[in-house]
């Protein structure tokens, strides 16, 4: 997921409310969440690529950045957002100075 996603060691353990030495030893099976975000990553890695999915999660969207909503383990609102990149795609706008 750290790779899919481009997220630092850092954000990776606040992702998913781990401590670094769970990291180090890989020792995160225990987290519930991390096969359910794996899956769905994976399937939007699938349909998007891995690239897209990097810009995806720190790009503003419907629901906020989606590196926010991780941050703060608020995995509902980050699956609805994944929701919306397989629906409507990855979608840039101008900003509103241009």
């Amino acid at each position: 997921m750290q790779d899919r996603l481009g997220l630092s060691d850092d954000e990776l353990l606040t992702a998913l409310g781990a401590h670094p030495l769970e990291l180090i030893g890989g020792d995160l099976d225990h987290k519930p969440q991390l096969p359910i975000l794996l899956t769905l990553t994976q399937e939007a890695a699938d349909r998007a690529g891995e690239g897209v999915l990097r810009r995806w999660v720190r790009a503003s969207g419907r629901h906020g950045r989606p590196i926010d909503l991780l941050m703060g383990q608020d995995y509902g609102a980050f699956e609805d957002a994944l929701e919306d990149l397989r629906e409507r795609g990855f979608v840039v706008r101008a900003s509103a100075g241009r």
